[in-house]
């Protein structure tokens, strides 16, 4: 019988990097059982429990339970889900625990949870990451910026050290860490955080029977696999060379033990190497107008500003060199007229869901939904639609997102740092025949870094929108607030990149040689 190993998800958000592992099915046999995933923010952890349930119900029942898909098509208030499923719903309960790592009360509910994993798998794996804030660049400037600050009094520099406590507990078969960047160049008392944490990675030995074997994923000729890293820049993973239609490079350590690794060298995943773009994502979703966030919004009001815009920049882009610029101007302001899009939320799925067979829709839609969760727009200032009309039709005619220098000064914000520098990208347009740039937590701020490329359109990107450039598929609901949604989009693993990285670590650790056959998404 197939091996099946246990999970302990740290730092889990709202469950990306254990959606990728869970959802793994080779066979009709899922290898990777969450055991406990841990997240202290209530919102994610609200949607890390929903989430659980529903994958415990499916499991059980094999459909999802039609109060889920009422709820999720906007009828009627979230029910009870213990009465809808008790069993399902105590399993979920008993999986996501809200808990701040680092406190004796989290230590004692994980160690408790690692003895229940130890009788009741084959084996075990470790997921996670620490919280990227303080690794980040911009974490790391805003924390700057912050009176009194003091790096080495940060605690979020060294939660790393609790998920290495897990680690050196837990003794799993393969761990995988996951981080910013910035956590290459992050520093404490003038130590780099990069080479702290290899030291204490490298120290796991001490002790015990077996040691880790730290591997970065590669790609190279068609091919993701473990190698080792001659440079700490070789940990970096792209995105996009797994299909994910988003520009998002994150670290990933992957450990083996050292009883294990004699399988590992030539496991490894095939890769198509195929771009995937943001309207790969989401060119089949319905259309949507954006809101007017002061003063009269309704579709006509609408309407008159986004054709005032259009007719104004028309008029700016007189030379020889914007003549495709004014035309394509003129082109929104008279398809504007004829057609407008009348909804700021989705209300049914468009025709056609759910029966693509291209790969990356097969992953995100679900043929049984009836609606399109979380596709609602935001309201954006008047004097913003312009500038997000121009972006976009900027990034269709010339191929890029503008620079604060294209704008004409009639839309230019009035600000005295405006052409500067600083404000260099602050409106930028997501091009559709390319992937995305990183989503990241500050969508859930205005929205300017992530506009639609349809100048039709003229907004910025809905929850949804952001969660499906994420690689969630549409029935993963994030619970909250709409700031926190988005705060739980930006900050999360994409799934279908950590399905494929749970594919890696399973070849390795049971030395299968390349991808089965069968394997359902």
């Amino acid at each position: 019988m197939p091996s099946t190993f246990g999970i302990v998800d740290l730092f889990a958000g709202p469950g990306g990097l254990g959606e990728g592992f869970a959802s793994l099915v080779l066979n009709g046999h899922a290898p990777f059982r969450i055991g406990i995933s841990v997240e202290k923010e209530a919102s994610a952890h609200r949607t890390l429990t929903l989430r659980a349930f529903l994958r415990e119900h499916l499991a059980r029942h094999g459909a999802l339970p039609e109060r889920f898909i009422d709820f999720h098509a906007g009828h009627g208030s979230e029910p009870d889900w213990s009465a809808v499923d008790p069993g399902a719903w105590q399993h979920a309960t008993d999986e996501a625990r809200a808990l701040e790592l680092g406190t004796e009360a989290a230590a004692t509910a994980v160690d408790a949870a690692i003895e229940t994993l130890r009788a009741s798998h084959d084996d075990t794996i470790l997921i996670g990451g620490p919280p990227c804030q303080a690794y980040s660049l911009v974490g790391r400037a805003r924390s700057r910026g912050t009176v009194g600050y003091v790096p080495e009094d940060d605690a979020r520099h060294y939660l790393f050290r609790e998920y290495i406590r897990v680690l050196d507990r837990l003794r799993p078969a393969a761990f995988v860490m996951e981080n910013v960047k910035g956590l290459l160049s992050s520093t404490v008392e003038s130590r780099l955080v990069f080479e702290m944490l290899m030291e204490d990675l490298s120290s796991l030995g001490t002790g015990h029977a077996h040691h880790y074997e730290l591997r970065a994923i590669r790609v190279a000729d068609g091919r993701a696999s473990l190698r080792e890293a001659t440079q700490p820049s070789d940990f970096i993973v792209r995105a996009e060379d797994f299909g994910v239609p988003q520009r998002r490079h994150r670290v990933i350590i992957v450990g083996i033990r050292s009883d294990l690794t004699h399988r590992a060298a030539d496991a490894g995943i095939a890769v198509s190497g195929v771009t995937r773009t943001v309207s790969d994502a989401i060119g089949t979703m319905p259309p949507l107008r954006s809101g007017i966030s002061r003063g009269l919004d309704d579709a006509a009001a609408w309407r008159g500003e986004v054709v005032a815009a259009a007719t104004l920049l028309a008029g700016i882009c007189k030379g020889t060199d914007d003549r495709a610029l004014r035309e394509a101007f003129l082109s929104v302001s008279e398809r504007l007229k004829d057609s407008t899009p009348s909804a700021r939320a989705a209300s049914q799925a468009p025709e056609g869901y759910g029966t693509s067979n291209d790969e990356l829709l097969l992953w995100l839609e679900r043929p049984e939904l009836r609606a399109i969760a979380q596709h609602e727009t935001r309201g954006h200032m008047a004097s913003d639609l312009g500038r997000y009309l121009f972006a976009a039709v900027f990034g269709t005619v010339r191929g890029y997102s503008p620079k604060a220098a294209d704008f004409p000064l009639a839309i230019s914000p009035d600000h005295r740092n405006w052409h500067s520098g600083v404000f260099n990208d602050r409106f930028r347009v997501q091009l559709a025949d390319e992937a995305s740039t990183t989503v990241t937590s500050h969508i859930s701020k205005d929205g300017h870094y992530f506009i639609h490329p349809d100048p039709i359109q003229c907004r910025s990107l809905t929850v949804r929108e952001a969660a499906r450039l994420q690689t969630f598929p549409d029935d993963y609901l994030f619970l909250g607030n709409r700031t926190q949604q988005y705060v739980q989009v930006g900050n999360a693993v994409p799934p279908f990149l950590a399905r494929q990285i749970a594919q890696i670590v399973l070849n390795a650790i049971a030395g299968i040689n390349s991808v089965c056959n069968g394997t359902d998404l």
